[in-house]
């Protein structure tokens, strides 16, 4: 796909956005049970169910996805899609590109052991090597305007609202 593609296919949904702001707010759900045995919750995925579980620093066997390695994964998915539309809005050939996700926890704020270190990762860096001939304002350019219209990126900014309630 190309800069005037992307465009055109963009166009009328940008042109109904302006139009009526409504019609912007997209919802986006996920869904999963305490199917399985243990400490663990299986959530329907896009590419079939995943059983997370806890990660081996804090009593996890390391045979159920952790859900720190699945929340890089989301961010490493948005920013990649991101990154792939702004480089293709620019007109830029990336070439081959590889991207990574690194981030850090610290297992004492999870495990409740001191309430001063922080719950949840800490240092998230998304690395992209590229091996196109692109100057260095537009890799600055990409990343800027990739972290900044990440959406799941942008999300981790505020945690999320938690309801526990009883069904009928």
């Amino acid at each position: 796909m190309d800069s005037s593609m992307l465009r055109a296919l963009q166009a009328p949904l940008r042109e109904r956005y302006r139009d009526d702001p409504d019609a912007a707010l997209t919802p986006v759900s996920a869904a999963g049970t305490f199917l399985d045995d243990g400490v663990t919750c299986t959530v329907a995925g896009f590419a079939g169910a995943v059983r997370a579980g806890l990660h081996p620093a804090t009593g996890g066997d390391g045979s159920d996805a952790c859900s720190g390695d699945l929340l890089l994964e989301a961010v490493l998915a948005c920013a990649g899609v991101t990154l792939r539309s702004v480089a293709t809005a620019m007109g830029v050939d990336l070439g081959a590109v590889s991207l990574r996700a690194d981030a850090t926890f610290d297992a004492r704020g999870t495990l409740g052991l001191d309430r001063s270190v922080p719950v949840g990762i800490q240092d998230l860096v998304v690395t992209v090597e590229v091996t196109g001939d692109v100057d260095d304002a537009a890799l600055e350019r990409l990343a800027r305007s990739t972290e900044r219209y990440c959406v799941v990126g942008q999300s981790l900014r505020e945690p999320p609202r938690i309801v526990v309630r009883r069904t009928t």
